[in-house]
């Protein structure tokens, strides 16, 4: 497939296989466009081209990734055939032959494609603002309880004040006003790293907010690479061409020439603003903290610039796909940077660092620990919160197939991990406080050792009702709200009538956490704190190692300082109720 070097190419690609729709009927970038997106991509919809957009001149493209099919006619698959070529001659090249090297001509070839050029005329400077007008740009707000307008789909661009390298990626940006906007770098990720050096140095900071460009650039952005992998040669592979860049006039960062618009600007050291409240790809709202400042000096973009947004919440959204896209891109990589990863699997039903899965190698007595060891010290890998792990013949990708799998050999007085005191995603807030919490990892190797109950004929302590086994081993049971009940998981774990159970799973809901996979993986997952809210029936503490007896109780209740769960807001509900008729054909509503 030929190169796409623009949104404007994209977008033609999608127009001709019926995967955009034109939305004329106007519509508000404060919470209307959002919940019409959301509606959309519950059904699979297609992206959505908003041309009259209130308060401002520019048109709004959403949901640009949000089937499979999208994101194929986005990259085909030249970047995975040319990642796992890449994977193999790597694996084969040592020691050196001749016939080898003849053989990764073509992938040799693709390689000599892969880069940055310097051109002259870019698209992206035809027309200029000094100073900015960031009002005039038709920022999202996404649900009724954010603190703003914000750029769902920055892509920030900064370079390490020592001149070690370059990062691209994907940080929130809230709108204060015409010139200045919140940033927010949360812990573990590549531009807060540059920051801390220049604020260390007492130095501010150049910064480049793009939005809009080559689908390229925008998966970039987001790919979870190593810190000082460069993201704008992904963009290049991606793309399969050199990334074309341009020099600004005024200086600083070249820019690259396809985007549709490029803001440019400082962070100022030791200045923080508010930022916040925002609903999260978790599906619970982030609240309100204090983060960096982005000062604006000039704004580029193309004449007739497209504004590009997506709208996150609770999963499944547009990011899931993208999420899932890169790492099957990236998935042959990890055996080579992480030894005994045989597969990796982040779950996108849970907001990614939740929960992961990996396939290790078992060749010696525990080498699955050191292998989950590595995971969680890689990247942004280091924020997951529970890490599975089994060394059987098993795609980890098929949660209900490896959760049976790891019950069936798991040792618990042995296999269950829990690290506490440790960092955890700044949007995750089950933990103490922000940025503080827990990890698990829980292990299931060698032969089985057990069969697992799949019916219920036990009885259940007064306060707990509608038990439901959802998988093999895992009963799902609904208690009081923790506020009225804080220790009923514990008293649970005692109960002799469920003392044949592997797990329990202690929720607010029984039919709704156990309405489909993704709600069970989503209620699971994001509601509990490995070190608060694991429970067995008994503990023992041998070598400094705590072991637990069955049942295993997770207290997955909501706690009274979680945030609220995302839900839309009953007047924008009615608003679009009202119009989506005359904009939205009938199969899409």
């Amino acid at each position: 497939m030929a190169p796409i070097l623009n949104l404007r190419d994209f977008l033609d690609i999608l127009k001709k296989n019926d995967q955009l729709l034109v939305i004329d009927t106007e519509v508000d970038p404060h919470l209307e466009i959002a919940e019409i997106h959301r509606r959309i991509i519950a059904r699979q919809g297609p992206a959505l081209l908003f041309t009259r957009v209130k308060g401002s001149t520019f048109p709004v493209v959403t949901n640009l990734f949000g089937t499979n099919k999208r994101l194929e006619l986005a990259f085909g698959n030249r970047p995975l055939d040319f990642v796992r070529q890449l994977v193999n001659l790597v694996e084969h090249l040592m020691p050196p032959k001749l016939s080898t090297l003849w053989q990764a001509r073509p992938l040799l070839m693709q390689g000599m494609k892969v880069g940055l050029k310097t051109v002259a005329g870019a698209p992206v400077m035809e027309c200029l603002q000094q100073p900015t007008r960031l009002g005039e740009l038709p920022m999202l707000t996404s649900w009724h309880s954010d603190g703003g307008a914000f750029v769902t789909l920055p892509l920030v661009y900064t370079e390490h004040p020592d001149g070690l390298g370059h990062n691209l990626g994907m940080y929130r940006i809230q709108r204060y006003d015409d010139t200045t906007t919140g940033i927010h770098w949360q812990i573990h990720k590549g531009g807060g790293f540059h920051y801390h050096v220049a604020e260390h140095n007492n130095q501010p900071l150049p910064m480049t907010l793009y939005i809009g460009g080559p689908p390229a650039l925008m998966l970039a952005a987001i790919a979870p690479l190593p810190e000082n992998i460069p993201e704008l040669m992904l963009a290049s592979l991606l793309q399969g061409k050199k990334l074309a860049m341009a020099k600004d006039p005024k200086g600083g960062h070249r820019l690259v020439a396809e985007a549709e618009f490029a803001v440019k600007g400082m962070v100022l050291p030791k200045v923080r603003r508010p930022e916040g409240p925002f609903g999260d790809h978790y599906g619970y709202n982030s609240l309100q903290h204090d983060y960096p400042v982005f000062q604006t000096s000039h704004l580029y973009h193309r004449k007739n610039a497209i504004y590009p947004a997506t709208v996150v919440g609770r999963p499944k959204q547009e990011d899931y796909f993208i999420g899932d896209f890169l790492q099957e891109l990236l998935s042959p990589l990890f055996p080579l940077v992480m030894t005994g990863v045989r597969q990796l699997k982040t779950f996108g039903e849970t907001g990614f660092h939740c929960l992961a899965a990996a396939r290790v190698a078992n060749r010696y007595p525990r080498e699955a620990f050191a292998s989950g060891l590595r995971i969680l010290g890689e990247g942004q890998l280091s924020l997951t919160k529970f890490l599975l792990l089994t060394d059987g013949s098993i795609d980890v990708a098929d949660f209900p197939k490896l959760w049976q799998h790891i019950l069936e050999r798991i040792q618990w007085d042995r296999d269950l991990f829990v690290f506490a005191n440790v960092s955890q995603d700044t949007l995750d807030y089950t933990g103490p406080s922000v940025n503080k919490g827990s990890k698990a990892m829980m292990m299931g190797l060698g032969d089985k050792r057990r069969e697992l109950p799949s019916e219920f004929s036990g009885s259940l302590p007064a306060g707990c009702t509608r038990p439901v086994c959802y998988l093999p081993g895992t009963l799902i049971v609904q208690g009081k709200p923790y506020a009225d009940a804080p220790k009923q998981a514990s008293e649970l774990a005692g109960y002799q009538g469920v003392a044949n159970w592997p797990v329990i799973v202690l929720v607010d809901s029984s039919s709704e956490a156990t309405l489909n996979l993704q709600e069970f993986l989503w209620t699971f997952f994001t509601r509990f704190e490995p070190a608060a809210d694991i429970y067995g029936a008994s503990a023992t503490t041998q070598r400094f190692h705590i072991g637990l007896t069955p049942p295993i109780i997770f207290d997955c209740r909501m706690k009274p300082w979680y945030t609220e769960i995302l839900e839309v807001d009953p007047d924008t509900k009615a608003l679009v109720d009202k119009k989506i008729g005359a904009m939205i054909p009938t199969r899409l509503r």
